[in-house]
């Protein structure tokens, strides 16, 4: 079995419109994404997919579910496939414990931890002068600090005390708001600026806390955790959700500070990587929200290999229609002190100029240290380029910038091609959608889902008028069989306990592992789903029988089965 905690930081890391856009092409819908629905043929998209709630529903046949719900359905992939395939995407191995079984959770999660530590932060802050004279003195104001959820973390070394009773709980130190030594825990975060960490969904996940006088490190970040992964979360993407779809672009800065700054100045679409350089997830997660992105970095040496980082984990994320920019300030200059001094529409005039897109950027660079009036010169400058043009994601991209090498080379893009051994397509998609649509969800496995927190209903399913061309019927079969064996409903841990579920303990693994990621979806009606799914059985089968009795002849009919089929069916 897969342990279920690894099966929530997998859904933490993933992005389900990033997972089915690969598959079936989406369109960007207000906050949400749209499609034709791949499970049942149609005209008008039905199909939407939720960037907050990451989850897909379709309107028109009642498909939804998680990304590993996803790939189960239209790829015909089972649980441990899905979630091996997703953790190949995002580079996590699936570990594997043999006597792994799933429990209710009967305590508070992480993100609870998390919520009543910042609301005791900001509560400290109110009370703490300094702390508010500091962010005066950077130019902030209570509006802008309320935005974004900013507090004080009190000097003391064990301040939580004051929040939660039990100090030694184990969650504190799974949170990462504890560091336990050798003379006992203390707090992580003392005598700190206080900057809230959100995931896409608007939870706490993690904080950053700056100093407030001199002192190292200047800049501390939560450590990794089960809920935060710094590699794939981008500081302020949340609170500038609507100011990026309205500016139409967002610009990446190196730390949060100059995000809240430059808020200050109506400047709403800038986000932060959290003290590490920009990956592939970032990249990609940004590039979902908008089609033109801006990186933002000090234009001194560090700078510039901070922006190379960046541009050579961008290429695999990128797709035609996309645009990339480099933004290099001053020496000696942040976001922070440029706009404070001179303003926001100076800074977006420098912006728009100063920008330099990223095929320009590349080929400018490689032509730094090559010397293009020598052939070893000119060789060197194709060998480096070698792969960065075999991890460009984006055909028509790739094709342009190959010719932009070609003219600087004095060469056509096919010979810079061949000798740069470009042999793939570069398509982001994995395939192109099917022609014809895929059959819908098994209405046997939305029942056993249901049954799995319904087990009560087992009684009123009759098997014997399950649909025998869906191969979850006889799942289900045996699930109802299972159930109504029990004098009262098991609860879902007894029901793993139970040794006559032998037979199908996998299947029940698997079951109770699409329950939880439904129920964390918050918009799960298993209840609705029984009921709808009896009556759908009920009356498919009631037509089908009717449609048997229809082809015999009359005569050799018995008085009931003469009554059934003149009986008149449901409206």
């Amino acid at each position: 079995m897969i342990p279920r905690d690894f099966i929530d930081q997998l859904l933490s890391r993933v992005d389900i419109v990033d997972v089915i856009d690969r598959r079936v092409p989406l369109k960007k819908a207000g906050q949400n994404y749209q499609a034709c629905c791949p499970f049942h043929g149609e005209k008008t998209p039905s199909f939407t997919v939720s960037p907050t709630k990451q989850f897909y529903h379709c309107f028109g046949c009642g498909a939804h579910g998680s990304a590993i719900g996803f790939l189960m359905e239209y790829g015909g992939l089972s649980f441990v496939d899905a979630v091996k395939n997703l953790a190949d995407e995002t580079g996590l191995k699936v570990p594997e414990e043999a006597n792994f079984q799933p429990t209710v959770r009967t305590g508070p999660d992480l993100t609870e931890f998390m919520a009543k530590t910042a609301a005791f932060y900001k509560e400290q802050l109110k009370n703490s002068p300094r702390a508010i004279e500091y962010l005066k003195k950077r130019g902030l104001t209570g509006q802008i600090a309320a935005r974004f959820g900013l507090g004080y973390a009190p000097a003391q070394s064990t301040s939580l005390k004051q929040v939660f009773e039990n100090y030694d709980a184990p969650e504190l130190a799974a949170a990462g708001l504890v560091i336990d030594g050798d003379r006992g825990r203390y707090d992580r975060f003392r005598d700190r600026i206080m900057f809230p960490i959100r995931n896409t969904k608007g939870q706490i996940i993690a904080f950053g806390g700056r100093i407030l006088d001199q002192g190292e490190p200047k800049y501390l970040n939560s450590p990794e955790t089960p809920i935060f992964h710094k590699g794939s979360e981008v500081y302020g993407l949340f609170e500038g959700r609507q100011a990026i779809r309205e500016a139409g672009k967002i610009m990446v800065v190196e730390g949060y500070m100059d995000v809240v700054a430059l808020a200050q100045f109506d400047i709403n679409y800038a986000v932060a990587t959290l003290g590490t350089a920009t990956t592939p997830i970032h990249a990609r997660t940004l590039l979902r929200q908008t089609d033109k992105l801006y990186y933002c970095f000090d234009g001194d040496n560090a700078g510039r290999k901070a922006a190379w980082r960046a541009l050579e984990n961008t290429l695999e994320t990128l797709s035609d229609g996309k645009e990339v920019f480099f933004l290099f300030l001053p020496e000696g200059e942040d976001p922070d002190t440029w706009v404070r001094s001179n303003g926001k529409e100076a800074f977006e005039q420098f912006l728009q100029r100063e920008a330099v897109p990223l095929s320009t950027f590349l080929i400018r660079e490689l032509s730094r240290d090559a010397n293009l009036t020598t052939q070893e010169g000119r060789a060197k400058l194709l060998k480096n380029a070698t792969p960065l043009l075999q991890k460009i994601a984006a055909p028509l991209l790739a094709a342009l910038i190959r010719r932009q090498i070609g003219d600087t080379l004095g060469m056509n893009a096919g010979e810079v091609g061949a000798l740069t051994g470009i042999k793939r397509s570069f398509s982001s998609k994995s395939g192109p959608a099917p022609s014809v649509a895929r059959a819908r969800p098994s209405i046997s496995r939305t029942l056993a889902r249901a049954l799995i927190v319904k087990p009560d209903f087992a009684s009123r399913i009759n098997t014997g008028r399950l649909p025998s061309d869906d191969p979850h019927s006889a799942l289900l079969s045996q699930l109802v069989e299972w159930l109504v064996s029990f004098d009262s409903p098991p609860s879902p841990a007894a029901m793993l306990e139970d040794p006559h579920a032998q037979p199908f303990q996998s299947a029940l693994g698997e079951l109770q592992g699409e329950v939880e990621m439904l129920e964390q979806s918050g918009n799960w009606d298993p209840e609705a789903e029984l009921l709808g799914g009896l009556d759908q059985i009920n009356s498919n089968w009631e037509r089908r029988r009717k449609e048997e009795l229809a082809k015999r002849d009359i005569h050799t009919l018995s008085a009931a089965e003469r009554a059934e089929l003149l009986s008149p069916g449901k409206p």
